[in-house]
């Protein structure tokens, strides 16, 4: 089938590897298929998300492995057909490969046992189909963080806690080319000169590359996975994040258009529970999605994404986030989402909360709810607007209902630590008030942060009014009710 296979040979067999052949196009539609080893039953669940224990370690690599790699692998490019690989789907694609090494093994006359055979055999599957050393760790559930520092050093985030793994690439080389793999199918690319790359994984996992001469030790690479099943708010409060009477809050927010901001500081979740909290949106609804790089996943069916574009190669072609969010208004959306707000566009989304729009929400790096209103504030002011505080503070506030923090504690595990209502102005000064906190009363004998959520007497909040429009007023007073009772336990 593949043209080359009989008449030809196997041709090079030195010792110096290939370069890495051109991306298949079918790849992203075809993740590999990788069978864990088995994994020894953990004491004590870590949450959220659960911990697990890590896979089994594999030997170190060697110089005689990465030679004899080098050697296949320049076989199997001299073999191969890659136009006709590419119209093969990602199954059969994997099995023509595995077809044609042990072809290249046996032929060659390898001294090899077979788990050696195996693993070789699942490294060239990965090179050629995927994102070779990487896939094992993209095909785990429980990895939150995958960083790369250079060819010989990778950690990776299970259960809140950074651990170093032991995978490793062959040499910058490789490294810098399966960065150029993934940034180029985002239609981006990364090289010496546009060594930074914001990009995305085919199922929505964020990405960032910067390459030498920035990087000195070689390519970062780091990519915050998306778990393959969403959570929720219901899983929320299973990890205990958050009570259910906070998640009913929560729910009731979402639902009866609150403009939300959900603040927090890297790695809190922020994204996570903007999902969340997206889920609670009626289907009659049109939502706008703003993003630097393509990350929510909203259930809704009348959805459009947008996305930031970064300068060409000529420093032109750049749309800002703040060029979206001008251009929502024009779309006729009735919700605004905003991934993370970052800069001067927040002007642009207070206005737009401010017109019409209720029930927009997005994301701001900070780690209160009263540090989250000065940053606000900070960032209008980057944007060159020559307002007067006392105007810029009224509308923000008149234009921000809610905002939510959330929190990763010093043993991984994350919390929803205040919802916040914002009130309005008294004086120069923007007056909010809590309706949950969460306060920390010790540790465990692990090293496991002990805490409760506890309520702060508010009976009838600020957007009771919203709520009683939208036929929540009562499953309101009953989740607040409850909530007051259980801090008084």
């Amino acid at each position: 089938m593949f043209g080359k296979r009989g008449n030809e040979g196997f041709g090079k067999t030195g010792g110096t590897i290939a370069p890495p052949p051109p991306p298949v196009q079918s790849s992203p539609s075809a993740p590999a298929v990788l069978v864990e080893p088995q994994r020894e039953p953990s004491r004590q669940q870590v949450s959220p998300p659960p911990m697990q224990t890590p896979q089994r370690k594999r030997p170190a690599r060697t110089e005689e492995y990465y030679e004899t790699k080098a050697q296949v692998f320049s076989a199997l490019i001299d073999t191969i057909d890659l136009s006709q690989l590419a119209k093969l789907d990602g199954e059969s694609a994997r099995e023509e490969i595995r077809d044609i090494v042990n072809d290249i093994i046996t032929i060659k006359n390898f001294a090899m046992s077979i788990s050696e055979q195996e693993e070789l055999l699942e490294d060239i599957c990965n090179d050629v189909l995927g994102y070779g050393p990487l896939e094992p760790l993209l095909a785990r559930d429980d990895i939150a963080d995958i960083m790369v520092n250079g060819a010989g050093q990778t950690f990776i985030e299970v259960g809140g806690k950074t651990i170093e793994s032991e995978i490793r690439f062959r040499d910058n080389s490789q490294l810098l080319s399966i960065c150029q793999r993934i940034v180029s199918q985002v239609g981006r690319r990364v090289d010496e000169s546009s060594p930074i790359c914001d990009a995305r994984l085919p199922d929505g996992s964020r990405v960032n590359v910067i390459a030498p001469p920035l990087a000195i030790d070689g390519p970062a690479l780091t990519i915050r996975k998306f778990k393959k099943d969403k959570l929720t708010l219901e899983q929320l409060v299973r990890f205990g994040a958050i009570t259910p009477e906070g998640a009913t809050l929560l729910q009731i927010i979402g639902r009866v258009r609150c403009n939300v901001v959900i603040s927090g500081g890297t790695g809190s979740g922020k994204t996570t529970l903007l999902n969340c909290l997206t889920r609670y949106i009626d289907v009659d609804e049109r939502v706008i999605t703003c993003e630097d790089t393509a990350e929510l996943q909203l259930q809704q069916p009348h959805v459009v994404r947008l996305e930031t574009r970064p300068p060409n190669i000529e420093g032109e072609g750049e749309i800002t986030m703040r060029d979206l969010v001008k251009n929502c208004l024009r779309m006729r959306p009735e919700r605004i989402i905003v991934g993370e707000v970052r800069g001067p566009e927040v002007f642009d989304l207070l206005q737009a909360m401010n017109t019409g729009h209720d029930g927009s929400m997005g994301t701001i790096h900070s780690n209160s709810p009263r540090e989250c209103l000065s940053r606000i504030e900070s960032m209008i002011a980057m944007g060159g607007f020559t307002l007067p505080a006392k105007t810029v503070r009224e509308i923000i506030s008149g234009s921000i209902d809610i905002i939510v923090q959330a929190a990763r504690l010093r043993d991984g595990s994350r919390r929803i630590t205040q919802i916040t209502e914002v009130i309005g102005m008294e004086g120069d000064v923007i007056i909010t008030q809590d309706l949950m906190r969460y306060e920390i009363e010790g540790e465990d004998a692990s090293g496991k942060l002990i805490g409760r959520h506890k309520s702060t007497g508010i009976g009838k909040p600020h957007f009771w009014d919203r709520a009683r429009y939208f036929n929540e007023e009562k499953r309101l007073a009953a989740a607040l009710d409850e909530m007051e009772a259980k801090s008084k336990d």
